[in-house]
């Protein structure tokens, strides 16, 4: 199982494990971040030791291919010195050394090729983590809201159930009811406390005052015919008596008559 296959399976087996115990969708989602930049950490650290091995192996070819040049040199030399048994071991360790050079360099070029594919997933994890991030943000609002219309839902329920309408209702009435009686005593303090005759003349003689103005309102005017006078204020039953008792007579062609 290569590096990227482990990160994966290792990721997926953490953020299952969290999303099943997720109470606070912002911590679980810091925490999840958390997770994923650890686990990049170790496949740089991986990653890093896999392109450590492949500049060795780099390295270890192009040795052994400067060794099969050294060896070619000293075999040269040898013929020219006329010493072919020499030349014969250098040539032999010239192919040694060129063949070891072969199989290293195709070695390091699998290698490399690996190391390029490991850089690129390198890459694609990091874009995708700090493409995570800059969701998180998003994903933590759109929680929030899923809580506050839960919570709403919740209070709506609750508010479905009448009885606090009812007793709302209930408690009105009952203020309605104590200030018709606040108003009742009100009235009935007034009714039967203070001298009522003298509070049914009040009421005559603001009636007559109401009168009266009524008449200087029409004489302003000039409403009323010529020669018309005030009429007298109204007086009680008594008053009326009296002034018959002490009118003169008078005769029908308008003389006082004899006094009796």
């Amino acid at each position: 199982m290569g590096i990227f296959d482990r990160l994966s399976t290792m990721l997926r087996s953490n953020i299952n494990d969290l999303i099943s115990r997720a109470e606070n969708p912002e911590k679980m989602l810091n925490q999840l971040i958390l997770d994923m930049k650890s686990s990049l950490a170790k496949a740089k650290q991986e990653a890093a030791a896999a392109i450590a091995d492949e500049k060795k192996l780099q390295a270890d070819a192009e040795q052994l291919r400067k060794q099969a040049e050294d060896w070619e040199r000293r075999a040269m030399l040898a013929v020219q010195e006329n010493r072919d048994d020499l030349a014969k071991q250098a040539l032999m360790r010239y192919n040694e050394a060129l063949q070891g050079a072969q199989q290293l360099h195709e070695t390091w070029l699998k290698h490399k090729a690996d190391t390029e594919q490991l850089k690129l997933s390198l890459r694609q994890l990091n874009d995708k983590i700090e493409e995570a991030k800059r969701k998180k943000n998003i994903l933590i609002a759109r929680a929030k809201r899923a809580e506050a219309q839960q919570r709403i839902q919740e209070t709506m329920s609750g508010l479905s159930d009448k009885s606090a309408f009812e007793s709302f209702d209930r408690m009105a009435e009952k203020i309605e009811a104590m200030e018709r009686k606040a108003i009742a005593a009100a009235e009935l303090q007034q009714e039967f406390s203070g001298d009522d005759l003298m509070a049914q003349f009040k009421q005559l003689e603001y009636k007559g005052s109401s009168d009266q103005q009524l008449l200087d309102l029409k004489a302003k005017m000039g409403l009323l015919p010529a020669g018309a006078k005030e009429p007298a204020k109204q007086l009680g039953r008594g008053e009326q008596a009296a002034e018959t008792v002490h009118q003169p007579e008078l005769e029908e062609d308008g003389e006082p008559g004899p006094k009796p």
